[in-house]
């Protein structure tokens, strides 16, 4: 028999849960074994040398952001897991995705591309801050996830206001979700109903479920047309078929650019029918005309306050007024 020492110290080895633990910008990946989350955060802030001005740490999953702060949580993640730790007013962002050693081989190109688009973007606002509204998701996150001295500095604005602008950022990105999520949550409530229309006719009707299915198998080999091609580009294809709400992820211009499309065409191009195709267009369409309306109204509340001609940066709401 195994002493009491060696028994106490296999039972301790078989609690500890192996982890990789890297920074939010960071290339280097670290290696740990901790049998608690608060014993992670430990470690981590250890090996990643993260100052104690910065703590507390919030671990989240490197693969998608989750936060991690539950115990039971921690515990049912496999051995191995990734984490980022972000230091106190880090965030996450799409950037931090994890994805094996792919850093390693970041060319210098990739690295000044997304330099030069934060710039440009940040120019769009200097010129017309109404732009806030035309932008697409990605493009306000990455203006969020640009660091405030940075932004300052391309803008010639002080860090406060800033501050109050990256706040507005986060306001209308924080609204585009919680529209996803009640239109999300409205897709839901109308299938329930079809599934439960469907259910009661089924039952009032027994005899006609077999004729309904023949008439399907008869008619649907007329709907396809695979030679069909549009003008859309991969990327935003994929977003018309992967996003729940895809209207509200694309910058205005895609939006032209999916009204513009044959119905037929874009059905065939996201392999759905013509009329899921015709009904996206239509969230499309109004999606652009809410945010032109938007601008209209910007511009018209610009051109009757006082006849002044430059944007209002000085009297932006300080962050006491803030909701």
């Amino acid at each position: 028999k195994a002493p009491w020492g060696t028994a106490g110290s296999l039972w301790m080895a078989a609690r500890l849960k192996r982890c990789v633990v890297r920074r939010r910008d960071g290339p280097e990946q670290h290696g740990v074994a901790a049998s608690c989350l608060r014993e992670l955060r430990d470690k981590a802030c250890g090996v990643l040398a993260i100052d104690k001005a910065r703590e507390p740490i919030t671990l989240v999953l490197a693969e998608d952001g989750t936060i991690v702060d539950d115990e039971d949580y921690f515990l049912c993640l496999p051995s191995n897991t990734k984490f980022v730790a972000l230091a106190k007013d880090e965030k996450w962002s799409s950037k931090s995705l994890d994805s094996g050693t792919s850093w390693l081989s970041e060319s210098v190109d990739e690295v000044d591309s997304a330099a030069e688009k934060w710039k440009q973007l940040a120019r769009q606002l200097k010129d017309d801050l109404s732009n806030i509204i035309l932008m697409s998701e990605e493009d306000l996150q990455v203006l969020i996830d640009v660091p405030r001295s940075d932004l300052a500095g391309e803008l010639a604005q002080s860090e406060t206001k800033i501050q109050v602008l990256q706040d507005t950022l986060q306001q209308v990105l924080d609204r585009r979700e919680e529209e996803r999520q009640s239109r999300q949550l409205l897709q839901l409530y109308l299938e329930a109903l079809k599934t439960e229309d469907s259910i009661l006719s089924k039952v009032a009707e027994p005899e006609a479920a077999p004729r309904k299915e023949m008439d399907v198998v008869d008619t649907g080999t007329s709907s396809t047309d695979t030679s069909a091609t549009t003008a859309l580009s991969n990327q935003v294809l994929a977003a018309l078929k992967e996003k729940p709400a895809p209207e509200l992820c694309l910058d205005s211009q895609d939006l032209e650019l999916v009204l513009k499309e044959d119905a037929a065409a874009l059905a065939s191009a996201l392999g759905w029918d013509k009329q899921k195709a015709a009904a996206l267009q239509e969230a499309c369409e109004q999606e652009l005309s809410k945010r032109l309306r938007q601008v209209q109204t910007l511009h018209s509340l610009r051109s009757t306050s006082k006849g002044k001609k430059t944007l209002p940066w000085g009297d932006w709401p300080s962050a006491k007024r803030k909701k």
